[in-house]
């Protein structure tokens, strides 16, 4: 799965690299064996989705399923994000409205809020979920330099395998705009399923409504499915599946925050 380079564009590669994320990073970043660090969180024959393999996210030739994605998102996801990914990040962490004991983050990527999530709920057992063997990579040496013990889960949102009616607090971040609509109420519908009874589910991303008007942005940036994603309705996709009292926050120029709970008896 890993892009090879020729010798020129692998220096100016490294050269790009270096200079954003620093000597320490870079030398840890060309050291490791990526596709021996894969196994220890991609499953034996999986088998990945068409809609996952079939695209280049923001231009990148396979997507999220090299280690070029991996070591430069923490990079990129800043200037896609303004005015500040931190400020939008947090806007997410202000609606939880309880102590969960049991935390998952679906679709978590580097770890960003996953990492986040464990700093507050210190004593919280909080999974972090991820379709890139090699964003987890990269989590989970996030969430080693800062002594944070996650737990790092390789598969799909839509389809995790866990166990029914298991966690407190369920966050999506970022993820559904970068998913065909049909995955994304699947999502939804996974995370109606393992929230536990009055469990919370809160989701950022993009402003369907808005994103709408913004097709310039959307080539800008290289998101496959986010013109599909701005054409549908996450509130109506959430009372489809039975969540109650929906909450929908704006949050600066194109994004949302919303909070939803699961019902007591359903």
């Amino acid at each position: 799965m890993t892009i090879k380079f020729t010798k020129i564009s692998q220096m100016f590669l490294n050269y790009f690299i270096a200079t954003l994320i620093g000597d320490k990073n870079l030398k840890w970043y060309e050291s490791i064996d990526w596709e021996e660090e894969i196994t220890h969180f991609q499953r034996p024959l999986f088998t990945y989705p068409s809609y996952y393999t079939s695209v280049n996210y923001h231009g990148i030739p396979q997507g999220y399923l090299n280690s070029i994605a991996a070591i430069t998102y923490d990079i990129i996801t800043p200037l896609a994000t303004l005015p500040y990914e931190q400020w939008i990040r947090q806007c997410l962490l202000n609606e939880i409205s309880f102590k969960p004991k049991k935390i998952l983050d679906l679709g978590c990527g580097t770890g960003s809020n996953t990492i986040k999530l464990k700093q507050i709920f210190s004593e919280a057992l909080v999974t972090g979920l991820d379709l890139s063997p090699y964003m987890l990579i990269m989590a989970e040496k996030k969430a080693e330099d800062k002594n944070l013990e996650i737990q790092w889960k390789h598969g799909l949102a839509e389809a995790t395998e866990m166990l029914t009616n298991s966690y407190d607090l369920i966050t999506i971040s970022l993820l559904l705009h970068e998913t065909p609509n049909s995955i994304s109420q699947l999502i939804i519908k996974e995370s109606f399923r393992l929230l536990k009874p009055q469990g919370q589910l809160i989701i950022l991303d993009a402003n369907q409504n808005r994103l709408k008007h913004l097709q310039l942005l959307i080539k800008l940036f290289r998101e496959p499915y986010s013109a599909i994603y701005a054409q549908g309705n996450l509130k109506q996709w959430l009372e489809n599946v039975g969540f109650l009292t929906i909450s929908v926050k704006p949050v600066w120029g194109i994004y949302q925050v919303t909070s939803t709970y699961k019902p007591e008896t359903f």
